[in-house]
């Protein structure tokens, strides 16, 4: 790529023009070192996940399964250094499992082939249902978990070049927000451009896109990394204070289905989906509304027409 015209060239050969290339090329970015002027740096995370799928229709015919795909849920275990979420997938076609555990062999890939035997290994003594699912599991993937300090800047120096998503702020999967955090980046830079009116705007309005964006991606990326610790603590004190506490958890979400009231102080919990100023922050976010405040405060700076 050529940051100071913007072009690319593409594995055809062919080379496309713009005035400003977005780089939304995931986790492994190949457009974050032109921004950061750096290699990658990944280290391990110390674990990796393997991923399967399995056809609900199996799940089904077994009763201890069958709740696991009639009930809208996500079911997780945990153990030391390890842990299991899974999940119904494709209008509950298909049952997805992420297995995670410690790993510090081989390279970043979420293609690698996985050892089935040694997955069923690593999980042997889970409870009962878990052993029923690993035994459903005909191949998996090996997903090795790499983790990326935040980047000093996602806007090329020139303002021709901006980052998205995973290629500026990776998310570790603890905290499933990695598709969540690249759809609102992409929402705030829509709105924002959507009042471009000149060229010489292009800039101001990238660095007002990372200004919006900064500070919420880089919680969340906290807050994933915490997950990995709460979910993975060795048998103990702690361990037992944390099952206490997302029991209390569970406890006080099945009180307010019911439509009795809330009894549970969730500040802190172990549960990150239970704390509710945290699920307030994390789920509360209006993208747009965001991006417009902004607009609001600062859109006036901007030489040109403005369009409110």
């Amino acid at each position: 790529m050529d940051t100071s015209k913007p072009t690319l060239t593409l594995e055809s050969g062919e080379v496309v023009h713009a005035d400003l290339v977005i780089g939304a090329d995931g986790i492994r970015s190949t457009l974050r070192r032109y921004v950061v002027g750096s290699a990658d740096r990944p280290r391990p995370t110390g674990d990796a996940a393997y991923r399967a799928i399995i056809p609900t229709d199996k799940l089904l015919q077994d009763p201890d399964l069958r709740p696991l795909v009639e009930k809208a849920e996500m079911v997780g275990w945990m153990g030391p250094r390890c842990h299991i979420m899974s999940y119904n997938i494709r209008a509950k076609k298909e049952f997805n499992l992420v297995l995670v555990h410690p790993d510090n062999e081989g390279e970043e890939s979420w293609t690698a082939e996985g050892s089935v035997d040694k997955m069923r290994a690593e999980f042997a003594g889970w409870e009962p249902r878990v052993q029923k699912l690993l035994e459903m599991i005909p191949t998996t993937l090996n997903w090795k978990l790499m983790d990326r300090d935040p980047l000093e800047t996602w806007v090329h120096k020139d303002g021709n070049l901006v980052l998205l998503g995973d290629s500026c702020h990776p998310m570790l999967p603890y905290r499933a927000q990695g598709s969540a955090m690249a759809v609102e980046d992409a929402a705030v830079l829509g709105n924002l451009f959507s009042h471009l009116s000149l060229h010489s705007q292009i800039v101001p309005l990238l660095h007002a896109y990372q200004c919006i964006r900064y500070d919420r991606a880089t919680a969340t990326q906290a807050s994933s990394r915490l997950n990995q610790h709460i979910f993975h603590l060795p048998d103990g004190p702690q361990q037992e204070e944390r099952d206490r506490q997302m029991r209390a958890a569970i406890e006080d979400a099945l009180r307010v289905a019911r439509g009795e009231k809330s009894t549970l102080a969730s500040a802190g919990n172990a549960n990150q989906w239970a704390d509710k100023e945290k699920t307030r922050n994390q789920f509360g976010y209006d993208a747009d509304e965001e991006a417009e405040k902004w607009w609001r405060v600062h859109g006036h700076t901007l030489a040109g027409p403005l369009r409110m």
